[in-house]
């Protein structure tokens, strides 16, 4: 292919990538509600005459881009369909000084447009197949059911996944930052709050808990200390009765996390000590809500030197990254797999999210060749 028509190429497929990120973003798709977007993703991929287009029963929507020779394994290509927002959210993008700002701009709607498009970005020829996937479940309580689905029941062996965020460009996520997510009751007698002063309270209990668990956190290790970086949070706190009632009920919402793996093994095990001192009859219950397993790739592991040399090769600086994507549903399974951007952007899970439009044609170009590459090296 000559410089020339490569550089039309790219340009066309910046232009769709945004032509088609403004229809699809007025579509609302939080997890599990992800049907509307993936028929029309579907609906593409039919047009643009892709090969293998389906919808899988998790509600995946699947296409090969290369067959490649008998016997590879395949390189999977994701973005996720769902988003933060439900349809109570004013859905659709505004275009104002190279900037996209709406709901789910980056995270991850340029993301999904831009899988169809490196049918035309791509040598015509690989070794390797190339399937591209528009997943479900990504988002919130989708506990990756999108992704585990589709590696449970692949096209075929895999070699590699890279997920795509839309506002990662000049990340390569090496990290996959796990977490455990339970939603926590807490029952007890309760009572009226002067005549039963001494009776025990769900609320109270409650309250205590939360500080409790807050003090497992390691957010910030000290200089020198190599302890894996772990979180908890607790999102949403509820319960009580009256304000002149001992509360018979409580519930908090909690969200632990690390990127590695045996970190979050130990945070686990530490949080549900804690839940364990609950004086009797005071009650605990736990629902587990969430499970991602934390994993990631070796800095010098081939797939994120290709990677961050085809950043490069862009005119990107690369940096190393952690986050939780669909990538993280690989590490369990052996499989190598990173997360890469598509172009540069803030706001991510806020209505005002917004993301540039000028480097779009770079994250294309840089993921193609990180592609292109991958399919040139053995490991």
């Amino acid at each position: 292919m000559t410089a020339d028509r490569a550089a039309g190429n790219l340009a066309w497929a910046a232009e769709q990538v945004i032509s088609r990120t403004v229809e699809l973003s007025q579509l609302p798709a939080p997890p599990g509600q992800e049907q509307d977007r993936a028929t029309l993703v579907r609906d593409w991929w039919t047009a643009d005459r892709l090969a293998g287009v389906q919808l899988d029963r998790a509600g995946n929507v699947r296409a090969q881009l290369r067959a490649g020779a008998p016997g590879q394994p395949a390189v999977l290509v994701c973005a996720h369909l769902d988003t933060v927002f439900g349809p109570e959210v004013r859905h659709g993008l505004t275009l104002a000084g190279g900037r996209l700002t709406g709901p789910g701009a980056g995270d991850d709607t340029v993301a999904v447009c831009s899988l169809g498009v490196l049918d035309g970005l791509l040598p015509s020829e690989l070794r390797h197949p190339v399937w591209i996937v528009a997943t479900v479940g990504e988002e919130g309580l989708g506990n990756l059911a999108g992704v585990r689905a589709l590696l449970a029941d692949p096209p075929g062996p895999v070699r590699a996944v890279i997920a795509l965020e839309g506002n990662y460009l000049g990340r390569v996520n090496i990290t996959g930052v796990g977490s455990v997510r339970w939603q926590v009751t807490v029952t007890a007698p309760g009572g009226h709050a002067w005549e039963d002063a001494a009776a025990p309270s769900a609320v109270h209990e409650a309250a205590r808990l939360v500080t409790q668990l807050a003090t497992l956190a390691r957010p910030a290790p000290a200089p020198g200390d190599t302890a894996p970086k772990t979180t908890v949070n607790i999102g949403r706190l509820a319960g009580g009765e009256s304000v002149n009632s001992r509360g018979q009920h409580a519930e908090f919402l909690v969200d632990l996390r690390s990127g590695d793996a045996g970190a979050l093994q130990s945070l686990t095990g530490a949080a549900s000590a804690v839940l364990r001192t609950v004086a009797p009859p005071a009650e605990v219950s736990v629902r587990v809500i969430g499970d991602r397993p934390a994993g990631g790739l070796d800095s010098d592991h081939p797939l994120a030197s290709l990677a961050t040399e085809a950043l490069w090769a862009a005119g990107v600086t690369p940096r190393l990254t952690a986050a939780s994507t669909d990538a993280n549903a690989a590490y369990p399974l052996g499989i190598p797999a990173l997360t890469l951007g598509i172009t540069t952007g803030e706001g991510t899970h806020t209505e005002q999210e917004w993301i540039d439009v000028e480097p779009v044609a770079t994250g294309l170009a840089a993921l193609a060749a990180t592609i292109t590459r991958l399919d040139e090296q053995e490991w």
